[in-house]
C-alpha cells in the first residue's frame, strides 16, 4: 500500500482519471463523493470505496475534507474485487489507516499493518445509485428541472407541456436513453440528492421533505428498495 493525503476545500473535484493500481478512497475528516460513469457514492469517514485499477472515476469534496489516497499493487493485493465496492471503516481499520500515514513507520511494521488492514476490508453490499443523462433536448430540460429541485412534484405530462413533448414521447425517451422508466429515474435522482444531506447528519424527516417525500418512512422505504439497505445502515457509525 502507498498512502497520501490531500486537504480539499468544498466543491473541489478532480477530473475523470484512472489508476494502474487499486485505490481505497477514504476521507479521514469531512465528506467526499465519487462518481464512476452514471453511478455515485458519498463517503463520510465511516465509509470508504474500493476502486479497482483501471476504472475511470471522479472524486470531489462536499465540504472541507482530508482525502486519503490508499493504493495497492494488483499483483500484491489479496483483495481483487472487480467493481467498486463500499467498505465499512470501523475504528480499528481507521486507526490502522491513520498509523500507515504517520511518519517514521519502518518497512517491516508497515507490511504487518497492511496485512491486517486488508483483512479488515469489510464490504457493505449496496446497489450504487445510478442517474444516467438523456440526450434528447426535451428530456434534458426535464433533467435540469429535477436536478435543480428533486422535490419538484410535476408529473411527466406536466413536464411535457412545459418542454413541448407528449407524455408518452418523454416516457419512451427516458426508457430508451436512460434505460429505466421516468419514475425510477426520478427516484434515483432523489436518492442521490439525499446522500450528502444524510452524510452531514441532517434529520431524516428534513431530508425526506427536501428531496420530495411526504414522510421519513416513505423515504426510507424507497431508499431500501433501491439501494438494498436503509439510510441508517448506509451511514452507520
Amino acid at each position: 500500500m502507498l498512502i497520501g493525503e490531500l486537504q480539499l476545500t468544498a466543491g473541489t473535484w478532480f477530473p475523470e482519471h484512472e489508476h494502474p493500481v487499486h485505490q481505497l478512497v477514504w476521507s479521514a475528516r469531512g465528506v467526499v463523493a465519487v462518481k464512476s460513469g452514471d453511478a455515485g457514492w458519498v463517503l463520510p469517514p465511516t465509509r470508504a470505496l474500493w476502486m479497482p485499477a483501471g476504472v475511470p472515476h471522479r472524486t470531489g469534496a462536499l465540504g472541507r475534507a482530508a482525502l486519503r489516497g490508499i493504493y495497492a499493487d494488483p499483483a500484491l493485493s489479496p483483495v481483487s474485487w472487480p467493481a467498486p465496492r463500499l467498505v465499512v471503516v470501523r475504528p480499528l481499520l481507521r486507526e490502522l489507516l491513520e498509523y500507515l500515514t504517520g511518519d517514521g513507520i519502518t518497512e517491516p511494521a508497515r507490511l504487518r499493518a497492511e496485512s491486517v488492514a486488508f483483512d479488515l476490508l469489510e464490504p457493505l453490499d449496496v446497489v450504487p445509485i445510478v442517474v444516467p443523462s438523456p440526450a434528447d433536448p426535451r428530456a434534458r430540460d426535464v433533467e435540469r428541472a429535477i436536478l435543480a429541485n428533486p422535490a419538484d412534484p410535476r408529473c411527466l405530462a406536466e413536464f411535457g407541456r412545459d418542454v413541448g413533448a407528449a407524455e408518452r414521447t418523454l416516457a419512451r425517451i427516458f426508457v430508451r436513453e436512460c434505460r429505466m422508466p421516468f419514475g425510477t429515474w426520478r427516484t434515483q435522482v432523489r436518492l442521490r440528492a439525499s446522500l450528502p444531506l444524510l452524510a452531514q447528519g441532517a434529520p431524516m424527516e428534513a431530508v425526506a421533505h427536501r428531496v420530495g417525500y411526504s414522510s421519513a418512512s416513505a423515504f426510507v422505504a424507497a431508499f431500501r428498495r433501491s439501494v438494498g439497505v436503509t439510510p441508517g445502515a448506509y451511514f452507520a457509525e
